[in-house]
């Protein structure tokens, strides 16, 4: 995968403070090769020190790479080609069925689940539901879904029509808050487009689906910076993944996951 392979056509929009924990993120199956892409962009104040994990694959854990900061996977995919994601939505799930969150809960499904049913399974199993986030799972199959969490009720939005998008309304309920979503509008007017090509999709022309869903470098009232901090890119069918770091072409990340699994070492790589 070469670098100019994934360079954006990134577009300029101006959010209030508020926005600077949102997160787009969409699954997409292309209609003529079949190949699976996931893209993310993570927006939230840039002065965080993120950074991207690899686990090596052991005895009961499967190898993973995922995105983070603070020893908490934000994103991922292990070599089965499980994928993950999550995106914060208004805070609904105040029930008492299920547990809060401890440890690393990415890492925690990536090590174990090959599937979006396995992920489904595990989540269901330890009684796990995310508060204020819903959840994307995607995988090498076809199969995607993205979980939410509703008075202690799960709710399971699957794919249609070769893709799935998430921002940060509830797809279940979007009434609830964070809609319409210009973020989630922008990304859907892409595919449209991208599907009515007769061309096979590419990462390139796959990563401009979020080019329009940026967040540009803007300062709170206190004078903090927030935006886009990393936007991440995977061929699922390939296993290629990409990272731009705060909008950057020349901040490329690039790996054949593939290949970087099998060295079985674990690395951490600062985002800079």
């Amino acid at each position: 995968m070469k670098r100019h392979l994934i360079f954006i056509m990134f577009s300029v929009f101006f959010l209030p403070s508020t926005t600077v924990s949102a997160c787009s993120i969409v699954y997409y199956i292309d209609k003529i090769s079949g190949k699976i892409y996931v893209a993310n962009n993570e927006d939230y104040w840039l002065d965080t020190d993120a950074y991207i994990q690899i686990e090596p694959q052991s005895k009961n854990k499967l190898a993973r790479l995922w995105y983070g900061w603070d020893d908490f996977a934000q994103g991922g995919v292990n070599s089965a080609g499980l994928f993950f994601d999550g995106a914060v939505t208004p805070k609904l799930n105040d029930s008492k069925k299920y547990k809060k969150i401890k440890g690393n809960l990415g890492d925690h499904i990536l090590a174990h689940c090959k599937t979006v049913n396995d992920a489904l399974a595990l989540l269901q199993k330890e009684k796990i539901a995310l508060g204020n986030a819903h959840m994307v799972l995607g995988d090498a199959t076809g199969n995607a879904v993205v979980v939410e969490w509703i008075n202690g009720e799960r709710k399971l939005i699957h794919i249609k029509d070769g893709y799935l998008i998430a921002t940060n309304f509830l797809l279940s309920d979007p009434e609830k808050g964070n809609y319409p979503c210009y973020r989630y509008k922008s990304i859907e007017q892409r595919i449209q487009k991208l599907k009515s090509q007769d061309t096979t999709a590419d990462m390139r022309s796959f990563g401009n689906v979020v080019g329009g869903a940026v967040q540009l470098p803007q300062q709170d009232s206190n004078g903090k910076s927030g935006g886009t901090l990393y936007t991440s890119f995977i061929n699922i069918t390939d296993m290629e993944f990409g990272l731009i770091y705060k909008l950057d072409n020349n901040k490329i990340t690039r790996f054949n996951l593939k290949e970087e699994f099998e060295k079985g070492k674990r690395r951490v790589i600062p985002l800079k």
